[in-house]
């Protein structure tokens, strides 16, 4: 049976599911064919900070939106695995922001108008 802790991660329209093995430090991707090194070095950030660089294996299902969005989806869903698999680290990888979710999300289109808030030019006649 293997042992390991599961994270999700949400930013924008990216979600990401990470599980988080004890192992040598290998990072791998389930069903992204390109490696986006911003996901990487965020992941880095998180086991930097506990110094766990070298002692988890991380499988990353990644899906929607951009590299930005994902890097920081996977950031959170390794941080809450992370967590789980060592109660001892949370309160350090809370303190630096990592647990918290960022709630911003793109505005939905009104009628009428261009954008979200944006009003077509205003004529005289």
């Amino acid at each position: 049976m293997v042992k390991y802790s599961f994270g999700t991660g949400r930013r924008k329209s990216a979600i990401v599911q990470a599980r988080v093995f004890r192992g040598s430090g290998k990072i791998s991707f389930t069903n992204n064919k390109t490696v986006n090194p911003l996901i990487i070095e965020k992941i880095k950030e998180v086991l930097t900070l506990v110094s766990k660089e070298k002692e988890f294996d991380i499988t990353l299902i990644v899906r929607g939106g951009g590299e930005k969005s994902q890097s920081e989806a996977s950031k959170l869903a390794v941080a809450r695995a992370v967590s789980k698999i060592d109660p001892g680290m949370e309160k350090t990888i809370k303190k630096e922001g990592f647990l918290t979710r960022d709630p911003r999300e793109k505005e939905r289109k009104k009628p009428g108008l261009k954008r979200a808030r944006r009003a077509p030019q205003w004529q005289k006649r």
